[in-house]
């Protein structure tokens, strides 16, 4: 009998279904002992055991999809009951912003922004959001967009944020308590831009819920924008190419580990289109051992669910499973004991392809939030519904080259 996971509707709870994965873990292990019995004693494996494999394969991401989903939900505040701001000049913004987005009247945020010098044009440019809703949007994105969560982030108050580095290290040097001082070589300085680039997303409602009280405006329009927001910025983070958008690591230039240099990121080749056939997981020890301990620590795994499938088959020199599913509930899997981020951006396993990052993204890739966020309603053009063109600044670039490391499928 197949030891598949029950495929009956799983329960709206999170531990039902961090269950359900869990027993689908040891079901595809299970499956891929038999397999590999096989081989061993036939030099093949059965057809049946292969298709078997490939279904609680499936199974076995669908139940982390789920985990994932229910999580999220979990973490969400319901909608409507937020606590009035205590700030007057809050209580004020958030009553007329309120006014704004339910009826279309402007004349009150008007006169805030005016008040505040504020950049805003009005019906052509938009409307600043109140803090908290800004606040709400950047929490859930950092649930949900994969590199954001685990990178650093920066609020700025301009158009790009510049930081100096020393391409050549700090000036130091060792000196005796009444030695004399000798002069020691001045640093190379360098300059690093990470402009923001504008993201919108255009969420629509129509005139009866903005007309209901009871629905909480702000966490609405969160949740609207929450995934149109992570789509596009996780897809950027990997793959973009800094035209109009965030400079993805991945588009980043590349050279081999062994002749690597400041400004582009190392690779480690697997020697072909795809893993060794013989020990597979040794090109993964040589990209973990890559990084400098400074950099390990904090290091994370990040590739896409159908690259993380593939290594969930591999076994060390005692059998055990190199991949493991998370220990508890909001925690990541691991893969030799550094957690796993599933990034759907990044390529799949093919030849030159680098579809597995490693690194300490904290101190490797740096986004950048302008703060404000604005919204411009529009009842006019897509009647009778309410469109709310929701915009936000966000930039991103790699700020260490040092911190990531790239297995590339290549000779």
């Amino acid at each position: 009998m197949i030891p598949v996971v029950e495929t009956k509707a799983v329960s709206d709870d999170v531990a039902s279904a961090f269950d359900d994965f869990a027993r689908a873990f040891e079901a595809f292990k299970d499956a891929n002992d038999t397999r590999l019995s096989e081989i061993e004693t036939r030099l093949t494996s059965d057809v049946v055991t292969d298709e078997k494999l490939a279904r609680i394969d499936t199974a076995l991401d669908d139940a982390k999809r789920r985990l994932d989903r229910l999580s999220l939900d979990r973490s969400r505040p319901p909608l409507g009951g937020t606590d009035a701001p205590r700030d007057p000049a809050q209580a004020e913004h958030k009553a007329a912003f309120h006014a704004y987005v339910r009826s279309g009247e402007a004349t009150g945020l008007k006169r805030l922004e005016e008040k505040a010098l504020s950049a805003g044009s009005g019906p052509d440019g938009g409307y600043l959001v109140p803090d908290n809703v800004e606040r709400e949007v950047l929490r859930r994105l950092a649930n949900v967009s994969p590199i954001r969560a685990i990178s650093s982030v920066r609020v700025i108050s301009g158009g790009q944020y510049k930081r100096a580095f020393s391409t050549t290290g700090p000036a130091t040097g060792w000196v005796g308590e009444t030695a004399a001082r000798p002069q020691t070589a001045s640093p190379t300085l360098s300059e690093m831009s990470f402009p923001a680039m504008e993201l919108y997303a255009m969420p629509a409602a129509t005139q009866t819920l903005l007309d209901d009280a009871v629905v909480d405006i702000e966490s609405w329009i969160a949740e609207e924008v929450e995934s149109a927001f992570a789509e596009q910025e996780s897809a950027a983070f990997v793959n973009g190419d800094g035209v109009n958008k965030p400079k993805g690591f991945l588009t980043t230039d590349t050279v081999e580990e062994e002749i690597w240099e400041w400004g582009r990121l190392g690779t480690v080749n697997t020697g072909g289109a795809s893993f060794p056939a013989s020990n597979p997981s040794d090109v993964l020890v040589d990209l973990i051992y890559t990084l400098k301990s400074g950099y390990r620590q904090n290091a994370s795994f990040v590739m896409n669910r159908k690259t993380q499938s593939a290594i969930r088959r591999f076994k060390d020199d005692n059998g055990a499973y190199l991949w493991s599913p998370p220990a508890s509930i909001g925690q990541a899997a691991t893969l030799m004991g550094f957690p796993v981020v599933e990034a759907e951006d990044m390529p799949d396993i093919a030849l030159n392809a680098c579809a597995i990052a490693f690194g300490g993204f904290k101190r490797g890739y740096l986004i950048v939030d302008r703060a404000g966020m604005r919204v411009l309603r529009d009842p006019y053009s897509a009647k009778p519904y309410v469109l709310f063109y929701t915009t936000k600044r966000v930039g991103g670039g790699v700020q260490d080259y040092a911190a990531i490391k790239l297995l590339k499928f290549a000779a």
